[in-house]
Parts: structure tokens; sequence; C-alpha cells
């Protein structure tokens, strides 16, 4: 009986598809494989916060003081807040360890309004 089972398990694993194993991280499949279904992530952020989390490192990005730190905990400041309750965004394509570029190019403008600009006059 468990010959049985363990065959029946094998063709069941064979019959999943293909598998594509790659020993280069930066690799990126043609736009035509697996569409909106592979996305490279290494960072997830929580905008009301401005912290970002590495996945692969495990660790904390945000701005103490003007600069950029690492750290496994958040500080007391924000070790009240359920981060699982708040909305977060992917951050995909973006392997780089400084954040700090990717956020200037990316959320410089967030959260600005142009209500109080004075407009051009033409």
């Amino acid at each position: 009986m468990r010959r049985f089972i363990a065959v029946l398990g094998f063709f069941l694993l064979v019959g999943c598809g293909p598998v594509v194993i790659s020993s280069r991280p930066n690799y990126h499949p043609p736009s035509w494989f697996y569409p909106n279904r592979l996305e490279v992530v290494r960072y997830v952020y929580f905008p009301e916060f401005s912290i970002y989390y590495d996945l692969s490192a495990h660790t904390y990005l945000y701005l103490d003081g003007g600069v950029w730190v690492r750290r496994r905990e958040l500080p007391p400041r924000y070790r009240n807040i359920d981060l699982s309750r708040h909305r977060y965004e992917r951050v995909k394509n973006y392997q780089e360890e400084n954040i700090r570029r990717y956020h200037e190019e990316h959320n410089a403008s967030r959260g600005r309004s142009n209500k109080n600009t004075p407009k051009r006059s033409n």
C-alpha cells in the first residue's frame, strides 16, 4: 500500500508541469512567460509610515535623524503598530542594498498636493 501511495504521489508531482530553476537571481524570464505570475520582490513598503521591510535580510529600513537605518526590530515609536493591518506595496525589481535612491526616485512627491501651488498665467 505504501508503494502505491508513493507512486501515486510521484505521478501527481510530475503532472504539475515544468519547474524552472535558475542559479542567477537577476534572471528575468521573457514577458510571455507566465505573465503577471512571477515577481522579483525584495522590499515591501508601508507608505503610511515610510518603512521598508527587506524580505531577504529580514530587516526594517526607516529614517532615523535623516539617515536610512537597517534594524531587525522597529524602534519604540513604531512598536505599537501592527503592520499586518496596514496597506503595503511590493517594490518590484529593485534588488540593491541602498533603499535611499529608490525612495527618492519613487516617493519624492508622494503625499504632496498642488492645491496651494499658484497657477502660471499664460
